[in-house]
Formats: C-alpha cells, structure tokens, sequence
C-alpha cells in the first residue's frame, strides 16, 4: 500500500533555534499515528507544515506520491489536509452552522449546510443542533463543532492538537470511536497527546521528537507509558513522591461563595463551599466552561465576594483584592499563561517582579530593586528548568511548557500557605509534569494548603487527598481520592450528583 503522506529529511530553523532537523515519518491511508516529544520537541512546526502554515527550509513532503508544498491553509484543505487545533478558532456569538460556514471556502445555503451538518454528526456519533449559539455549548460540543466542520471537506488526513485536553472519559470514548470509524473508512490521523495511555489506546504507530529530530518510532501497545515518555524525555522518569505531610488546620476554607461571571458566556458560581487543611491537596475537576476560571478568579481576590466567603488561616478576605490575599499567604496561577498569568511583551524579570514583588520584598521604599528581582527570576528558571536563553527574554518568546514551569515555579517559590493552581501542566510534557507535580506534592509537605483545578484526571488521582468536581458552577462536596473509580468521577464531572450537591448547599 502507498503512503498517504511521506515528509523526507525535512528542516525548519528560527533564529537561534532548529525546530526540526532531518525530519521523515510516513503515514497510510487509514492509520491512525502519534506525534510525541516534549515540549519544545518541533511537533507543532512539523504540523504547520503539513497544513500549510509553515514553509520548511529544505527536504520535501509528498502526498498520494505526488509532491506537496502547500503555500496556505487553504491549499492544505483543497488537498484534503485538515486540522482541528488545541485552541478553538469559534465565535461565541454566532451559531453552529454560521461557524463551520465561516470555516469553508464555499459554504452552500445556510438551509442546506444545517441539514449536512445534521446528518455528518449524526453519522459519527458527534450529535449537534446546527442552530445552538456557539457560546452555549460545552467544550466537547465545541470540538465537535472543530470536528464537524474538517469532516464536511472530507479530509484524507485530519491532523489533532491535544483532541482530549477538554473532554470528560465520557466525551473521551466518543471521540475515539469516531476517530476509529474515520481510520476504517480510510482516512489517515496524526494524533498530538501527551496523555500516553491514550496513545496506547487509539494508535497505530508513533513517531518520537527529541530536540526537532525524531529519535524512535514504535507501536504504541507495545509499549508501556512509560517507556514512551523515557523515549521522548532521554531519561528514566521517576513518579512524583508523596510525602506523608501530617495534616494541620484548616487554611482556606470558602463558605456559601456565589458570584457572578465576569466572563462573557462565563459560568457563575453558585453557593461554593470546601475546606483545606496545610498539608492537603483538594483536587477540583470539571469539563472546561464549568466555573473553573471564575473559582481561581474569586479565590485569588480579581472578582471580590461577601467578607467570610472566603477565609485564610481564619481571617475573612473576600472582599480583599490579590495584593492583600498575598500578604496572607495566598499565591495563584490562572490557566491563561500568556496575557493573564505573565505580560507577553514584558520580560522574564518583569514578570517575577509583577506577582513576587509583595512576598519577595522586591521594593523598598517605593522602589524596585532590580537586582534581587534578577536574581528571583534566575532562581527560578534553574529550579524548574525553564528553557530560555536568560532573564531578559519577552515571555512570549517561551515555548507554552516553558513559560508554564516559570509560572508555576515563580508563584511556589514565595513560601505560600496557599496555593491555588488552574491546569498546572496544561500542555506540559511528561517530565516537566512529573517536575512540577513533584514541586506541588514538595509545598504541601512543608505545610502548604493546596487546590489544584485541573481537566488532567490522572495528574488529580496521583496528586489529590481530596476530590471534588465543578459542574455549572455548583461543586460536588468533596471526597477522599482513595476508592473513586473514573465512572464515579465521570458522573460528579456531568453533574449525575445534582441532588448531592443541592442537599450540601441547602
């Protein structure tokens, strides 16, 4: 059988970095193959390429053995490449059929486009109203709607960036039996994850990146999840230790919190209510769009509630703002890394300086001292390995992983006795997840209340004493991680235990 697509020995160089270097893997029709590497490892170059939104440097890429050098997304697409991205490219404000016509070179009546859409997503076990608004939807209806619109073009070759990052194991399973139904009807799948069991799973064969040069290639169930992420890391990986932290009073405790959205299409909280002793971790799970952003936002003090909403160490601080919660021990990171967790265009030193300045002392008098905030941020990049040819560097000129380890690292190098942390290995790879999840399980050891929002329910159950789940802004009373099976977690996360959660509020 011929290769769908080949890519021979091909290269692609920035200024002062080689993204990918000698790269050749090919894929046949109806193979469903992984792309794997840490972060920074060239996978998402490699993809741009094949979809047209890079041009490599030297080697050629053939399709149906012909060549293939696409100038633009749209020649891709006409070539039957498509691609559904990690991040959703939807208006919020427009309806399903008006964004997958926005999505087409020639859309047919909008009449006409609904009943298609009807009966594709009907046809894949992707179910979708094509007159929804866009803003109302789930984030796995979103991505069916992502989906929906790359099937309609009949693609030979859909490529997928971290599919599941946003799905319940429910949503999961769907996704991969449509994914299956594609692969059997002949249409070819490179596959984007650093959830290794899922790879084992749904895939054929693995290419492995290290550095932007592939290092090995595998069957994925051939292979432990592990041995996958030495091949992509280099190393032996050790799991994070747990250290037996002796649980102590109770740091942060949220009582009755209900607040409204600031998000437009956001979620309000509604009567939110937990404790967390030092030397705990609560993990609160949740599909995405279920409060998770507007919890850390009530948590870390930017949206204000009632006094005794929320209370650290005893003291009520819901009406304080973030400054005031610092100087009580509370740090956070949101899940946005770039424009709300760290200022793009500023530097590295800047951006500890924005949120260590209180807890660091980094001014006296009125003035920055620069020094120490220079040596703050050196500290930090070489305790959680960040990636960066120095200080100076804008923090958008990171990779996502690294400026995600200087996020994290900068907010747990300020001694918290809170932490509250939204996704912290949110497009992480293996070892930086192990690193950083160690760095979490470290803090709690030394007396630290945490709570970790995360999608990742492996990273909950490995991290977590406790486990609670948001669902349209409401919070299932938490429970201890020991004994929880994903079933059980599966329903918290779609909101099976409603009468749980009401009876707990009343």
């Amino acid at each position: 059988m011929t290769d769908l697509l080949r890519v021979e020995g091909v290269t692609k160089a920035y200024p002062g970095v080689v993204a990918n270097s000698d790269v050749s893997f090919a894929i046949s029709p109806g193979e469903i193959h992984a792309l794997l590497g840490e972060n920074g490892a060239g996978k998402s170059t490699l993809v741009k390429m094949i979809y047209g939104l890079v041009r490599p440097d030297t080697g050629r890429m053939l399709l149906n053995g012909a060549p293939y050098h696409p100038a633009e997304p749209r020649a891709a697409r006409a070539a039957g490449v498509a691609m559904v991205f990690q991040h959703f490219s939807l208006f919020e404000a427009l309806n399903v059929a008006e964004n997958v016509a926005l999505g087409m070179e020639n859309p047919p009546p909008m009449k006409e486009l609904a009943s298609q859409i009807r009966k594709v997503s009907e046809e894949y076990g992707l179910p979708l109203d094509p007159a929804r608004m866009v803003g109302d939807l789930s984030a796995g209806e979103r991505q069916r709607v992502e989906i929906i619109r790359c099937l309609l073009q009949d693609p030979k070759l859909l490529i997928m960036d971290e599919p599941t990052s946003v799905l319940t194991p429910q949503e999961v399973e769907i996704l991969f039996k449509t994914l299956r139904q594609l692969s059997s009807e002949g249409t070819a799948i490179l596959y984007i994850s650093h959830k290794l069991e899922e790879i084992r799973a749904l895939c054929d064969e693995a290419t492995i990146l290290r550095r932007g040069r592939v290092v090995a290639t595998c069957t994925p169930r051939e292979r432990t999840a592990r041995e996958m992420a030495e091949l992509m890391v280099g190393a032996v990986l050790t799991p994070p230790a747990r250290v037996g932290a002796a649980k102590g009073a109770i740091a942060l405790e949220v009582r009755g919190l209900s607040v409204p959205s600031p998000i437009p299409f956001g979620t309000s909280l509604k009567d939110v209510s937990f404790a967390v002793r030092r030397g705990e971790v609560l993990g609160i799970a949740g599909v995405a769009g279920n409060g998770q952003d507007e919890l850390l936002l009530a948590l870390s003090g930017e949206v204000r509630a009632a006094q005794d909403a929320v209370q650290i160490d005893g003291k009520g601080c819901g009406d304080l703002g973030p400054n005031e919660r610092r100087r009580l021990g509370l740090v956070s990171a949101p899940e946005e890394r770039l424009g709300h967790a760290a200022a793009p265009d500023m530097s590295l030193v800047e951006n500890a300086l924005l949120s260590g300045a209180i807890r660091k002392g980094l001014t006296r008098n009125g003035f920055i001292d620069w020094g120490a905030t220079e040596a703050f941020a050196a500290t930090i990049i070489k305790e959680f390995d960040v990636r960066t040819p120095g200080t100076h560097v804008a923090a958008r000129a990171l990779s996502g992983g690294n400026l995600q380890k200087f996020v994290v690292g900068r907010e747990l190098s300020q001694t918290p006795s809170v932490i509250v942390i939204n996704q912290p290995t949110w497009g992480v790879d293996a070892a930086a997840a192990a690193a950083i999840r160690q760095a979490i399980l470290d803090r709690t050891a030394g007396g630290a209340a945490v709570v970790v929002i995360s999608q990742d329910l492996d990273e909950l159950l490995e991290i977590a004493d406790n486990f609670a789940a948001l669902n349209e802004g409401r919070l299932t009373p938490p429970r201890p991680v020991a004994g929880l099976t994903i079933d059980e977690i599966g329903l918290m996360m779609g909101g099976a235990h409603g009468m749980e959660v009401a009876h707990h509020g009343s």
